[in-house]
This record gives C-alpha cells, structure tokens and sequence, in this order.
C-alpha cells in the first residue's frame, strides 16, 4: 500500500482539490483509495458531498482515542473511495497533541492498522505545519506537495523542503518525497508559464509532468459533493487529474 501525505504550508493551493480527484482515477485505474481529511475546516468532507455536522464519527474522535481510526470510515458515491471525514473540532488536537507521549506518531499506529486494506491512503493535510501535518507526515511513507502557479511559489516550497528535511532527520528518516504538482495553471498568463520553468529547474525530476489548470468544473465541482471525474469527466481538469493519476501509479509501482 501507499500512504501519500498532500502537504503544503500554505493555504489555497489546490489540496483538497488534488487529494479528492486524484483519489477519484486512481480509483478509475483499479485502485482502492482511503481519503483521510485532516484539516479542521474540512473541504475534502464538504467536497464530498458530506456535512461535518451531521457525522457522528469523524478523524478527531479517532485521534483523542475515543473510537478506532476504522470507525470512522464512511463511503463515498464513488465506489472503492472511502473518506475518514473532518470537523471543525479537529483544530481541538493539536491543542490536545501538546502534552502526549510520542506526540508526533499517535496517527502512525492508526494509520498503519487501516491501510492495509487500500491501494493508497490519501491524506489531505492543514495549511501549516504544526502538530497535525507532522502526524501525517509520520504516518505516511510518500510526500505530494500540490503548488499554485503564483509569484511566491518557489520560495514556499523551498521552505517547506526544509521542513520536511527536518522531519526527515528527525523523526521519519524513509519518507519519500514523490513529487511536485502545480495546481491553478493559467495558460494565458506569463507568470503561471515562468513559475512552471522555474520550478522545474530549480527541481528536475521531482515535478509531475500534469499540469492542473484553472478551470471552472474543478471550482464548481465540489458545490455538488462531486469529484471531477463525476461531475465533468470531458473536461481539462478532468484530464488533467487523470493523468497525475497515471504518474503517480508509475512512480510508487
């Protein structure tokens, strides 16, 4: 099995977006595919159709030791894609993670439990690094970091590179980093075309060759609780993420 943490510090850069398509084709290639939500303001649940507050189990229950990880799994419309939903009261846990024993792998033992039923584990980290991303980092054994096509992109990833170095030396020393996505790809703008570049000189071989566009299905899909592939499958984000998909079957087989 794989489990991918999808990571970038920074907020709005497509995470939710590329976890809960890629998800989707990987599943469309044959694949079975656990999606974990571990971001408090929950838009893998949402975009999935699901209301964090009308869920009864949920990751944070999972994590404070109130209900095994399993428990929690709920299915999605789209068959052998499962979920573990998030809730608002998620951004409780870090708070909670301070003061415990081997802080940083109370997901680890969880993780390693449910994923032997999947082809893949998806989890779609918090816009930080804090308590929460670290846990998923430890619990998985392969890094995506989606990026957005804007101005300030390579210095974040470098950054985050650091980090995730850190972590490396420090706490899990075979996570692999599998790659790079960009995400929100304007064809007709300079900038999205000089970040592509630039991206992959400063890191060859580590960017996906699928580029994610800006596209109007990718945003409309998830107000419908719908993955691309259900939503506008004929359309260039829909290409886009089934391609990745691709990429990602070859780099981790």
């Amino acid at each position: 099995m794989n489990i991918i943490s999808l990571v970038n510090q920074k907020g709005g850069v497509g995470k939710s977006t590329t976890t809960m398509n890629l998800g989707a084709y990987l599943v469309l290639h044959g694949k079975k595919v656990l999606l974990i939500d571990m971001d408090s303001q929950a838009n893998l649940t949402t975009g999935l159709g699901f209301r964090p507050e009308n869920l009864e189990k949920n990751v944070y229950q999972a994590i404070s030791g109130k209900i095994r990880l399993e428990d929690a799994v709920v299915t999605t419309s789209l068959l052998n894609l499962d979920l573990i939903p998030a809730t608002p009261d998620l951004a409780a846990a870090t708070i909670e993670l301070v003061e415990t024993v081997d802080r940083e792998y109370v997901f680890y033992n969880a993780v390693k439990v449910i994923s032997s039923k999947y082809d893949f584990v998806l989890i779609d980290c918090p816009p930080s690094l804090g308590l929460l991303t670290v846990n998923s980092l430890t619990a998985s054994d392969k890094i995506i970091i989606p990026i957005q096509c804007e101005y300030y992109a390579l210095e974040g990833l470098k950054q985050l590179l650091e980090s995730i170095n850190l972590i490396k030396d420090n706490l899990k020393d075979n996570i692999q980093i599998l790659g790079a996505v960009l995400t929100m790809f304007d064809k007709r703008n300079q900038l999205s075309h000089q970040v592509v570049k630039e991206v992959r000189r400063h890191f060859p071989g580590h960017v996906f060759d699928a580029i994610i566009p800006r596209n109007v299905a990718l945003a409309e899909a998830p107000s419908f609780g719908k993955t691309i592939l259900q939503y506008a499958p004929d359309s260039s984000g829909a290409k886009a993420y089934n391609y990745l998909a691709k990429e990602v079957i070859i780099r981790t087989t």
